[in-house]
């Protein structure tokens, strides 16, 4: 049997993004036993520094706090994500917490692992941000391809009750 093919999930705390896991689940895992792909669920976790920017007496203790609470929050996410793909009866995931910014850890772990496909949620944002959010991703998405085969799929999927309350 030739071996499985690497599929990242690149995944953030928000409801569109657990929603895509469960539409990825969904459709790239319908038989888990049986499944074509390795998945690999990454979770960028910001530097402290990215969060609190402040100089003076007791900073690093403020550093120490935050680094923690991100800690937390990073675990936190990841181990929802674990009960979604337990409770869809796929088993065999690999999670990583990854400090840094997101587009370098998402395009770092593609190239680690050779993924042959990224998947990730949109926010759904309106017209004039999804504007500026699609030429951003189109520059990350190329900077990825340069460096793998990878195909990218970003899943912009919305529930009847996350638009309408």
């Amino acid at each position: 049997m030739a071996a499985k093919q690497v599929m990242i999930f690149a995944l953030d705390d928000s409801d569109h993004s657990y929603y895509a896991l469960e539409w990825t689940l969904d459709h790239f895992f319908p038989n888990p036993s049986n499944s074509y792909f390795k998945l690999i669920i990454v979770h960028a976790r910001p530097n402290p520094t990215s969060v609190v920017s402040i100089a003076g007496p007791g900073t690093s203790d403020m550093f120490k706090l935050v680094e923690t609470d991100l800690k937390k929050a990073a675990q936190k996410t990841i181990d929802k994500s674990k009960e979604l793909c337990k409770s869809k009866g796929v088993s065999n995931v690999s999670c990583e917490i990854i400090e840094g910014d997101a587009r370098n850890v998402i395009c770092e772990a593609v190239e680690k692992h050779h993924a042959s496909i990224l998947a990730m949620g949109s926010h759904g944002y309106g017209a004039f941000k999804r504007t500026m959010h699609y030429l951003e991703l189109m520059l990350w998405k190329d900077a990825i391809l340069r460096r793998n085969d990878t195909q990218i799929h970003e899943i912009c999927l919305f529930r009847k009750d996350a638009i309408f309350g």
